[in-house]
C-alpha cells in the first residue's frame, strides 16, 4: 500500500504520540552525535603517545615549581644572640646598684635589728661585687653598653624604692623581704641561663660563675627572714650566720 507524503504529514500531525517518539528519538540521536564529536576531535588531531607526553610533561613542570619553592622559601630568623661582654658588664654593674640602694633605705627606715643586718650585708656584699665587675672591664677595657635589660633594672629598681618609701615598721620589712627573695631568684635565674652562658672572656665568666654561691646564700638568707616575718619572730634569725 503506497503512503503519499502528504498523508504521512497528515498522519503524524494527527498522531500526537508519535509525533512526541520521534521528537524524543531526534534529541537522543543528536546528544549522541554531540558526546562523539570531542572524542573524533581529539583522535583526528592528537598525536599517537600525546597524552602520556603532556602527563610527563606536567608532572615535570609541577616537579621544577616544588624544587623552586624550595629554594626560594624564606629561611626562618636566627635565634636572638645572648647579651655581649660589654652588656654583661652592664647588667652586673645595674643589678648590684639596685640591690644597693634598696638596702641603704631599708638600713634607714628599718626598726627590725634583723632586717637591718641583712640590709648591711646586702650593701656590702653588692658593693664588693660591682668594685670587682668595675675592675675587671677596666683591665680588659670593655666599656659597659646598656641594653633594654640594664635599663630595665634601673627603672624597676626605681619604682620599687618608691613603692618602699611609703611604707612603715613591719610592712615596710615585709615589702623589703619580700622583694628581695623576689629579686634575687630573678638574679639568679638570669645569670645561670644568659650572663654565664653567653660571656665570652674567660675572666668576665671566671668572676661570673664565682659570685653565684654569694648570691645564693643572699636568697637563702632572705627567705629565712621571710619566714621569720611571716612566723611573727624577729628573733629567729638571730643565729644565723652568712
Amino acid at each position: 500500500m503506497q503512503i503519499s507524503s502528504d498523508d504521512f504529514v497528515s498522519r503524524i500531525a494527527s498522531d500526537s504520540s508519535l509525533l512526541g517518539l520521534m521528537r524524543t528519538s531526534i534529541v537522543l540521536v543528536l546528544a549522541a552525535l554531540l558526546a562523539l564529536a570531542p572524542s573524533c576531535k581529539n583522535k583526528s588531531t592528537e598525536p599517537a603517545g600525546g597524552s602520556a607526553a603532556g602527563s610527563a610533561m606536567g608532572s615535570a613542570v609541577a616537579e621544577t615549581g616544588s624544587a623552586m619553592g624550595s629554594a626560594t622559601a624564606p629561611t626562618p630568623p636566627p635565634a636572638p644572640a645572648g647579651p655581649t661582654d660589654p652588656q654583661i658588664a652592664a647588667i652586673v654593674v645595674a643589678a648590684n646598684q639596685v640591690d644597693i640602694d634598696a638596702g641603704n633605705l631599708a638600713i634607714k627606715k628599718t626598726k627590725n635589728p634583723e632586717v637591718k643586718k641583712f640590709a648591711e650585708l646586702m650593701v656590702t656584699d653588692h658593693t664588693a661585687v660591682n668594685k670587682g665587675a668595675v675592675e675587671l672591664v677596666t683591665k680588659l677595657k670593655v666599656t659597659p653598653e646598656e641594653t633594654d635589660a640594664s635599663k630595665g633594672l634601673v627603672a624597676g629598681g626605681a619604682d620599687n624604692r618608691a613603692k618602699l618609701e611609703k611604707l612603715d615598721g613591719a610592712a615596710f620589712d615585709k615589702a623589703y623581704v619580700d622583694n628581695e627573695v623576689a629579686y634575687h631568684k630573678a638574679v639568679i635565674g638570669v645569670l645561670t641561663s644568659q650572663l654565664i652562658p653567653s660571656a665570652q672572656n674567660a675572666e668576665l665568666k671566671s668572676t661570673l660563675v664565682g659570685v653565684k654561691p654569694a648570691f645564693d646564700a643572699h636568697l637563702e638568707h632572705a627567705e629565712k627572714l621571710q619566714a621569720s616575718l611571716e612566723g611573727g619572730g624577729g628573733s629567729a634569725m638571730a643565729g644565723h650566720k652568712m
